[in-house]
């Protein structure tokens, strides 16, 4: 065993065994029998329920216009980002239902959901959301307040006397 080994092709020749190519199977879509793709958004306290299909681009949150229910057109922007990246804007009909957390809180769930209902759809998608960080959750939450301050990390007001 004096031969020095560098790849795995020189591995294979010394052991006998020949490498195999890893191939992985293209990633079926994931739809359901109404030819929807469920998945579930999470941002701080807020979880989304979202429903993506095929259609003229309508999105209801709560049994609400997107326009209604998140009025902010920052939030709104939020919401379509996912489509304007993978450049299918207006192409899904998208239905949701979110609770907890504020409405910056639902928005970026509502986001988060959008984005992984598409991978489920159409799995080529997935490369193009993965690097624009709209796959993964973002974990960031509100500090809990300690015993003996004000807030999470203010303390009480000092006075010498």
């Amino acid at each position: 065993m004096s031969d020095e080994v560098k790849t795995l092709e020189d591995l294979g020749e010394v052991t006998g065994i020949a490498p195999q190519p890893e191939e992985t199977a293209p990633a079926e879509p994931v739809i359901d029998e109404h030819g929807r793709s469920y998945a579930t958004g999470r941002r701080k306290d807020a979880v989304a329920r979202v429903w993506i299909k095929p259609g003229p681009g309508k999105i209801t949150v709560n049994g609400r216009d997107v326009d209604v229910y998140f009025a902010r057109p920052v939030l709104q922007m939020m919401i379509k980002q996912p489509f304007e990246t993978v450049e299918r804007l207006g192409q899904y009909d998208v239905m949701c239902t979110v609770k907890g957390g504020g409405l910056s809180g639902q928005a970026g769930a509502v986001r988060h959901g959008i984005s992984r209902a598409l991978t489920y759809f159409e799995p080529t998608l997935r490369p193009k959301l993965k690097s624009g960080g709209f796959l993964t959750r973002d974990s960031r939450a509100v500090e809990r307040k300690k015993f003996g301050r004000r807030k999470a990390r203010r303390s009480f007001q000092f006075s010498k006397r």
